[in-house]
């Protein structure tokens, strides 16, 4: 009676759940001591605490022994739980063997079109997963296992039911196309690609109006006079044109001109000499100056020994 599928039980694939694993592993199963210990009266709540207990998943080991996640795998076909209560074991995302074994029984009961469509998402999960096997343990990942679950015939030594290929659900309309997480990424980054060439096409336009600018503005340095006034050239010793200069003013008039003269070597000289001028109209009657008037020229010029001429 243990060994017995529940009562009111559907059939899948038009025979008994318990008969889609094989009779020798079967058989094997019902002979293991951790079936008769653990899974005795199991329930689709208490198989969530020994779920959670597993280290590993796979099929058989050694002498051909079956591994604790076989032993659940059958209970879950033997008790055959609601579709809600599995799809609340998928979103148990702590528990990945958990996980791994929902996803395994969806695989073998559910129609192609559902199977595709519940597994498909979780080919985004790189979670690692221990695999038992006829070598001992290695390692695999929670989307490998769920893509040998899509694509092979035999996972876990355990024969999987026929699975209409995705492309023939496709065309009879029971499924939508695939959505590709690389395509997605593949898409994001053409669009990064073409927003680039654009910002660059654009910049040499910029760099090109910015040229242009620079030469226009130098041609008219060097083409045009200035608003400002333009400077007289310089003399073939280098040193500036008296006519650079403020010419002196008219007598009675304070009025400071300064004719600044450069040497070739472009030094200027340290000296100043400054002239004093009396102008005729502020001369008193005796002769003397009443108050000089102040030119202020002032030339930058030395004498040969250095000392300033008056």
């Amino acid at each position: 009676m243990a060994n017995t599928t529940v009562r009111g039980a559907q059939a899948i694939h038009g025979q008994n759940p318990q008969y889609l694993v094989e009779s020798v592993i079967r058989n094997r199963i019902y002979e293991s001591a951790y079936w008769k210990e653990h899974c005795f009266a199991l329930t689709a709540e208490s198989l969530i605490d020994k779920t959670i207990e597993l280290r590993a998943i796979g099929g058989v080991y050694g002498n051909q022994k079956p591994t604790e996640f076989l032993c659940l795998l059958l209970k879950l076909l033997q008790i055959q739980p609601e579709k809600e209560i599995l799809l609340e074991y998928l979103q148990a995302d702590e528990f990945k063997y958990l996980r791994a074994l929902a996803v395994m029984y969806i695989r073998m009961t559910f129609r192609p079109a559902e199977v595709y469509e519940i597994l498909e998402p979780l080919l985004k999960d790189y979670r690692k997963i221990r695999y038992r096997g006829m070598n001992g343990y290695s390692l695999t990942f929670m989307d490998e296992f769920v893509d040998s679950l899509l694509v092979q015939e035999r996972v876990c030594d355990i024969i999987l039911p026929r699975l209409t290929k995705r492309d023939v659900l496709e065309e009879l309309g029971e499924i939508g196309p695939r959505k590709s997480r690389l395509l997605d990424a593949m898409e994001g980054v053409d669009e990064k690609g073409s927003d680039r060439s654009r910002s660059k096409s654009r910049s040499p336009s910029r760099s090109s109006s910015v040229k242009s600018r620079g030469r226009s503005v130098s041609k008219g340095r060097n083409g045009t006079p200035s608003k400002r006034g333009s400077r007289s050239p310089r003399s073939a010793s280098g040193s500036r044109s008296p006519s650079a200069g403020r010419s002196p003013s008219p007598a009675g008039s304070r009025y400071v001109s300064r004719s600044p003269s450069r040497s070739r070597s472009g030094s200027r000289s340290p000296f100043r000499s400054r002239s004093r001028s009396i102008s005729p109209d502020r001369v008193n009657g005796n002769g003397d100056a009443h108050s000089p008037s102040r030119s202020g020229s002032r030339s930058r010029s030395a004498s040969p020994n250095g000392m300033v001429t008056v």
